[in-house]
């Protein structure tokens, strides 16, 4: 499809008509979206007409002015109204739980389904050995060892509170 200068003036028209690239290479036909901006860029056609969609706006609601006090940089009732009490940690098992029975302990070869699977101790060290105690059913670990594996997930909302804020350095514009 070569460009003729009939095209081109309805080009430069639905350009200047607001509508996009998609809907003139549409109108055209035989002609890409690419085509129609490569053309544009060529021809040096940058200002625009009204788009064809309507955006309409929201009606401005009216804001106070603040004063900038010392009374500002202190978290008013409201919002310490709004904000929940932080949760409350889960219980920690009880160091005697997590203590291992000697009766119970394993080596590597020991392990089976059944045997918690909890390591204890440095692997290097002569004394390493697993918890060894039954295991919670589906699971590799006795219901003491359970609870330190598998923590809960805190909500998405506690997530995004904890998360830190992007800090995006100053650009000059110029």
């Amino acid at each position: 499809m070569s460009w003729t200068d009939e095209r081109v003036e309805q080009l430069k028209q639905m350009w200047m008509d607001g509508l996009s690239a998609s809907q003139i290479a549409a109108r055209l036909g035989g002609v890409t979206r690419n085509a129609v901006i490569g053309k544009v860029h060529r021809l040096g056609l940058s200002g625009r007409g009204a788009p064809t969609r309507v955006t309409r706006r929201r009606p401005a609601s009216p804001r106070t002015a603040r004063a900038t006090t010392a009374s500002t940089t202190t978290a008013t009732p409201r919002r310490e109204a709004a904000k929940k009490p932080a949760p409350v940690p889960a219980p920690e098992p009880e160091e005697a739980e997590l203590l291992s029975d000697p009766a119970t302990q394993a080596n590597l070869l020991e392990l089976n389904e059944q045997t918690c699977k909890w390591p204890i101790g440095d692997p290097g060290d002569e004394n390493f050995h697993f918890c060894g105690r039954r295991s919670a059913p589906g699971l590799p670990y006795c219901a003491a060892h359970a609870k330190m594996a598998y923590q809960p997930l805190p909500s998405r909302r506690e997530r995004k509170d904890k998360a830190p804020q992007r800090q995006f350095p100053n650009r000059m514009i110029g």
